[in-house]
């Protein structure tokens, strides 16, 4: 693998964590959004990573040529989670029981996938800079 395909590998992670932290820092925005435009709580959204790697021929051919493959975000998606119920008879959206439909998230959970994503993110981006500076060197080389 050259140092061009592992920028690009990189590249395509810092992408898909970007994409991964927003998605986050949209959860912890609206962890207690008890009412949408679509009706009801909001529900978290979840970020599913792909390889950029095709199908059957991409993978033959990456072990012909020890290719590598990148990241990419193929979808956010709505969590199906049912929505967590507190009873909270004074809250304009509660029902006749005195019941609020509340986001089902967790401050902890959405925290440690941040620091997560974060890290992640910090880690491409040393790989990225850890890249150049072995391209540099070896341009120095050759002087």
């Amino acid at each position: 693998m050259d140092i061009f395909t592992t920028m690009k590998v990189s590249a395509s992670a810092l992408k898909a964590q970007r994409i991964r932290l927003n998605a986050i820092s949209s959860n912890l925005a609206n962890i207690e959004t008890t009412r949408t435009p679509d009706g009801g709580p909001y529900r978290k959204r979840e970020v599913v990573f792909q390889s950029t790697q095709k199908g059957f021929s991409d993978t033959l051919d990456s072990k012909i040529d020890n290719s590598v493959h990148g990241v990419k975000v193929a979808k956010i998606q709505a969590s199906n989670l049912p929505p967590r119920m507190v009873y909270n008879p004074s809250h304009p959206d509660a029902d006749e029981q005195g019941q609020v439909a509340m986001p089902n998230m967790s401050l902890v959970e959405e925290t440690a996938d941040m620091m997560s994503a974060s890290r992640a993110y910090e880690a491409n981006v040393t790989v990225i800079k850890s890249a150049k500076r072995m391209a540099l060197k070896s341009l120095e080389i050759g002087k």
